[in-house]
This record gives structure tokens, sequence and C-alpha cells, in this order.
């Protein structure tokens, strides 16, 4: 069993930045590739980005492309998201998930964290 933990949530002005942190349980972090979704309230999760085991792949929603950053520090077991240019349509709950055979897609994962929350207001 792995758990995740979302951290750096909040709330800022448009134009500003956050940066989430996922801190995982496993000692095996390094096995699993990681991703971030959101969930804006009456909308489905949606896929923001995701990132390989070793970190040397990355893939990006087109709406966050150019702004946000997803990155993972294997020794700390953590995977980050750094966001910037924030726009009040990225006001969601953002939850990290892993997959051990698997890029882990907003309905696909092995494990996923309980969320934190992005306000951005305009």
């Amino acid at each position: 069993q792995v758990q995740l933990v979302e951290s750096g949530g909040g709330l800022v002005q448009a134009g500003g930045s956050l940066r989430l942190s996922c801190a995982a349980s496993a000692r095996t972090f390094s096995s699993y590739a990681m991703g971030w979704f959101r969930q804006a309230p009456g909308k489905e999760r949606e896929f923001v980005a995701t990132i390989t085991r070793s970190g040397g792949w990355t893939y990006y929603a087109d709406g966050v492309k150019g702004r946000f950053t997803i990155s993972r520090d294997n020794a700390k077991g953590t995977v980050y998201l750094q966001m910037n240019a924030l726009k009040p349509e990225d006001t969601a709950s953002y939850y990290c998930a892993a997959g051990l055979h698997m890029v882990p897609t907003p309905t696909t994962y092995d494990y996923r964290g309980q969320g934190t929350q992005v306000t951005v207001s305009s």
C-alpha cells in the first residue's frame, strides 16, 4: 500500500504561482510513474501532467503547457507541480496519482492522494 499526501495548495491571485508537492510513503517510489490531475466543482477530473519513473519524460495538458512544470525527486519520494501564471480557470482540487505498470490517468491508477485545493482569484 502506498500513501500519497499532497500539500502546497492555497489561495493565490491570477498571475501568481504555487508549488504543489506530493509525498509518497513507498520506498520504491522510483518504480512508479506519477501524474497530477485536477477536478473543479461540477466538472470531471482532468489530466494535468505526468512524469516517468526516472523523470526523463514529461507530458502536459494543452491548457497548462508552458505554465506548469512537473518534476520529481526520487531520493525524497516526492513529485512536484510548479504552477506559474495561474488563471481563475485553474481553480480545482489537485490530486497526485501513481502507476506501477502504467502511466496514471484520471481514471486509471494504482494509488491516489486526497487532494489539495487551489483557488485562483481574478
